[in-house]
């Protein structure tokens, strides 16, 4: 008897946690989420400033390996940072919004490998047609999400590149 009552309660409160997760996850807001998002955002665009301060420079005197190695750097922080935003809890409104942003921010960060393998292998000339391409990719990601009012997670990359 004790043995059934205790398989009901664990029934019991695990139906109770998926009731509270499911409630909870339909409470998030636009601006629970733009909460939530905004410091992981932050620490990735002092990290590209970091990273990537006087790669333009690099370039044009040049410079590829160095700026190659700065690039493939801010390719891996902008990897870490697309798995932190994907781990936040989503509004329920805004999935297929925020599911084709965070896709269009992967792109970014294949487009930074990209441009750090044409800088590696000496081809100037197709890494900026790249930059082209990542600044235009970085306009549909922040289309993607104007109603969200980022400050941070708007993608600039003209800011860096």
């Amino acid at each position: 008897m004790s043995i059934r009552l205790l398989a009901v309660a664990a029934i019991a409160a695990t139906a109770l946690a998926s009731v509270t997760s499911l409630a909870a996850a339909s409470e998030v807001t636009r601006d629970s989420y733009r909460e939530a998002v905004e410091p992981i955002c932050q620490l990735n665009t002092k990290a590209n400033e970091r990273i990537l301060a006087g790669v333009r420079s690099e370039v044009r005197a040049g410079k590829l390996a160095p700026a190659a190695a700065q690039f493939a750097r801010a390719a891996s922080a902008l990897k870490k940072t697309q798995t932190q935003l994907a781990a936040v809890a989503r509004p329920p409104a805004d999935q297929t919004r925020l599911t084709k942003w965070l896709g269009e921010v992967g792109t970014e960060a294949s487009l930074f490998e990209r441009i750090s393998a044409q800088l590696r292998a000496g081809q100037k000339s197709a890494a900026e047609r790249t930059v082209a391409k990542l600044s235009t990719n970085a306009n549909q990601a922040n289309n993607l999400v104007i109603p969200f009012e980022f400050q941070y997670c708007r993608f600039e990359p003209s800011r860096f590149t």
